[in-house]
C-alpha cells in the first residue's frame, strides 16, 4: 500500500524540504540540522509540561507527545521534528511490564531468563497503536512544511532491555543468550523486529516523512556478530515499511566498524557517532551514502569558540559525502543550555 494522498510527502508539504532532499542524496541550498533527543530533558518548557506525568504516560498521551515533539522545532528552528517516544514503548504496548525509572532508564518487571519466557511474548495488537497515530497526526498538522521523523528502537537494543532487565554497560546477559541459545535468540529478535517495525510503520502512515532506527547498544557487538545475529532482524524490522517510499536512517552507537552492514539493512542514510570523523565514515561507506552527524555532545558545554570550530570541522568533513544532515553523535545531554543548540542551528544554516 503506497502512502496516502494526504501524506506530507505525497501532497508536497515536505517532499522538497532541505531534510528530505538531503536524506535522498541531494545538496539543498540550506544545510539541514536536527538533534537526537532535541525533544525533552534540556528544555525548561518540557520539564514544566512533564510535572506529575510519568515518562511512558507522556509518550502515550497524544496531546503531550505532540507538544513535546513540537517544542524544540519552535525554539531552535531545526529542520525536523523527531517523534517524542521511547525505545520501550512498543514492548509496553505489547503487554510487557516496563517503567522508566528516573536516573536509571527503562526497568522491566520480569526480565527474560529462559526460552519459555520468550514464548510468553504476545504479538502487538494494532489497536494499541491508536495513541501513536493520533500524536503523529496532530504533530504533522502543526509542523506544516517541516518534516517529522519517526522513531523506533532496533531489535538488538530492545532485546538487550528485555534480557538485561534494564540498561547495561556491556549487554553481557544478552550476548550470552545470543551464543548459548541461538534459536531462542532468533525467536526473541524476530519478535522485537515485528513490534518495533509495526510501531514505526504506524508513525509513517500517520504522516512522518522519514524514519530512524536507533541501535543504542550495538557497540557491544563484533562486526561478525552484528552481521550474522543482529542485522537480519534489523532488516526484518525495516521490511515493515515495504511499499512506503520514505527515507530511513540507521544509527548505531559505537557501530563504526560495521557501517556498510548497518546501511545494508535497508537504510538510505547512516548516522555516525562522535568517535569517527565523517570523511573516514564516508570512505568506509564507499562515498555513496548520505551521512548524518556527528557533533560531539560533550562539546555543547565547551566555550563557544571551541564548539564553533568543531561544528565547522564537522560540516567541512561532511562535504566529502553525497549529502550531509548535521546532528550530534548521540543525544542532547540533559544539562545542555538550550540557547547553545539554537546558536548551533544558526551557525549551520549560515554555512
Amino acid at each position: 500500500m503506497p502512502l496516502p494522498t494526504s501524506h506530507p510527502l505525497s501532497d508536497g508539504r515536505t517532499s522538497r524540504s532541505p531534510l528530505i532532499r538531503a536524506f535522498r542524496g541531494e545538496r539543498p541550498e540550506t544545510l539541514p540540522v536536527w538533534f537526537m533527543r532535541q525533544a525533552g530533558r534540556s528544555l525548561p518548557e518540557y520539564r514544566e509540561l512533564r510535572v506529575g506525568t510519568a515518562m511512558l504516560d507522556a509518550c502515550l498521551t497524544p496531546e503531550l507527545a505532540s507538544e513535546i515533539t513540537l517544542q524544540p522545532v519552535r525554539r531552535h528552528g531545526v529542520d525536523a521534528g523527531i517523534f517524542f517516544s521511547d525505545i520501550v514503548v512498543p514492548i509496553k504496548l505489547a503487554g510487557v511490564g516496563v517503567e522508566i525509572v528516573t536516573g536509571r532508564g527503562p526497568v522491566l518487571d520480569e526480565p527474560i531468563r529462559s526460552a519459555s519466557d520468550i514464548l510468553k511474548l504476545r504479538p502487538l495488537d494494532p489497536e494499541t497503536l491508536a495513541p501513536i497515530r493520533e500524536a503523529v497526526a496532530r504533530t504533522v498538522e502543526e509542523l506544516g512544511s517541516t518534516p517529522l521523523i519517526g522513531f523506533a528502537g532496533a531489535p538488538f537494543t530492545l532485546a538487550s532491555y528485555l534480557v538485561e532487565g534494564g540498561p547495561s554497560k556491556d549487554q553481557l546477559r544478552a550476548r550470552t543468550l545470543m551464543y548459548s541459545d541461538p534459536h531462542s535468540w532468533a525467536t526473541l529478535l524476530n519478535w522485537c523486529a515485528d513490534v518495533t517495525g509495526q510501531f514505526l510503520r504506524a508513525q509513517i502512515e500517520a504522516g512522518a516523512s522519514a524514519g530512524q532506527l536507533f541501535d543504542s547498544w550495538v557497540g557491544s557487538l563484533s562486526r561478525t556478530d552484528y552481521l550474522r545475529r543482529v542485522a537480519p532482524h534489523s532488516k526484518r524490522a525495516l521490511s515493515a515499511l515495504r511499499g512506503l517510499d520514505v527515507p530511513v536512517v540507521s544509527f548505531g552507537l559505537g557501530g563504526g566498524d560495521f557501517l556498510p552492514e548497518m546501511r545494508n539493512i535497508g537504510a538510505d542514510v547512516v548516522g555516525i557517532d562522535w568517535r569517527l570523523p565523517l570523511d573516514e565514515a564516508n570512505r568506509r561507506l564507499g562515498g555513496t551514502t548520505p551521512l548524518q552527524g556527528n557533533i560531539d555532545p560533550a562539546l555543547l558545554a565547551a566555550p563557544w569558540p571551541t564548539l564553533e570550530a568543531h561544528v565547522r570541522d564537522v560540516v567541512e568533513r561532511g562535504r566529502t559525502a553525497p549529502s550531509h544532515i548535521v546532528n550530534l553523535g548521540h543525544g542532547v545531554p540533559p544539562e545542555t543550555d538550550p540557547d547553545v543548540l539554537s546558536r548551533v542551528v544558526q551557525l549551520v544554516h549560515s554555512l
